[in-house]
């Protein structure tokens, strides 16, 4: 099967005989492609871009430095894994010099900060920490979880992002001609595939195998080659044109949509989601707002340039070999920029599979 696709994407792409970009809109999709070894095997004209798949990635600076300051004032933080290593703009002063901050570097210095892997975990978690805050990181896929445990009753600073609006900055950015998206699965099966339609762009919504992607590409490059410009679905085992009405009932029901900050994007209209009045005992952002803007003793902010391009990345402008930082400074071990921190991130990926 895999043969007879690859053998295909070839005759296509000979055909069109121009260069096409395809965008990967998932994190879990680029590192499908770069476990497999897919931009190897496909032929020269085809090129694919890593998008902003990682909401880790794209969460807020400003965002990952409320948190650390709730955590250094003795609010307990439960987050997931990834989001503990991501530095932020906050500088610890101390004798050994200046070290800009994460939740890690904050739990070493006594705050209470947990890994969680579920927000029924936060919730349990909350029973021994009464004031604890979980940090609500993620796109469509996981807000529904979180807009469960706060009907629960578990207080959350929310940093959820939409996916969609960001594909719409995409689609308006000059510097990026992108022929095709591979859209995100796992957002697609809470969201559906009508949302797409609006972007009049080839388009498929592709599972996680490397089979999946190989087929999704193939479909995009045939409707390409056809001069079509459609929202098709290879994810057809879990994906559903409507989606899951439920989760998205149970969503609007808690939350409302308001602008949002991305990372490497900047401000992005209608593209967050802020807990309704109906639930403010429950957002951390009303609850602990005297915390939030108070200064701490311990740090100071520095927005200093570190040579990070993650914000390029994401955006799909460069890759991650573009950055001077790229497994030199910036490592797995020592992250400088959140794309090498998040297992979904393309500078992450890049360090593991392919470098």
């Amino acid at each position: 099967m895999t043969l007879n696709i690859i053998k295909k994407i070839n005759n296509i792409a000979k055909e069109i005989n121009h260069e096409i970009v395809i965008m990967e809109l998932c994190g879990t999709h680029t590192e499908a492609v770069a476990k497999n070894g897919i931009k190897k095997i496909l032929p020269k004209n085809i090129k694919l871009l890593s998008g902003p798949g990682c909401p880790v990635c794209v969460t807020d600076q400003k965002d990952v430095d409320v948190i650390i300051k709730l955590a250094l004032n003795n609010i307990p933080i439960a987050c997931y894994g990834d989001v503990l290593r991501v530095p932020g703009n906050l500088v610890l002063k101390s004798d050994k010099g200046k070290q800009n901050l994460s939740l890690n570097l904050a739990r070493e210095l006594g705050a209470d900060v947990f890994e969680v892997y579920s927000t029924e975990d936060a919730l349990k978690l909350q029973k021994e920490k009464p004031n604890l805050v979980f940090f609500g990181v993620g796109f469509d896929t996981t807000t529904p979880m979180t807009a469960d445990a706060i009907k629960k009753g578990l207080t959350v600073y929310s940093s959820h992002k939409l996916f969609v609006p960001a594909m719409q900055v995409l689609v308006d950015t000059p510097q990026l001609k992108i022929d095709g998206f591979l859209n995100p699965g796992h957002v697609s099966t809470i969201i559906g595939t009508k949302p797409y339609k609006k972007f009049k762009l080839s388009q498929v919504v592709a599972g996680f195998t490397g089979e999946d992607v190989l087929i999704s590409i193939y479909m995009l490059l045939k409707q390409i080659s056809e001069g079509r410009a459609e929202v098709e679905n290879e994810y057809v085992r879990c994906v559903r044109l409507e989606g899951n009405p439920i989760a998205m009932k149970l969503v609007d029901e808690v939350f409302e949509m308001g602008d949002a900050f991305w990372r490497g994007f900047g401000n992005i209209p209608n593209s967050g989601l802020k807990i309704r009045k109906k639930y403010e005992k429950f957002d951390a952002k009303v609850k602990y707002k005297n915390i939030l803007y108070r200064n701490t003793e311990l740090v100071e902010e520095s927005v200093k340039e570190t040579g990070c391009i993650c914000g390029a990345i994401l955006r799909g402008l460069r890759q991650p070999k573009d950055c001077k930082l790229f497994n030199n400074k910036c490592t797995s071990e020592n992250p400088v920029g959140a794309c090498m921190v998040s297992s979904e991130g393309a500078c992450g990926i890049e360090a593991k599979y392919l470098a």
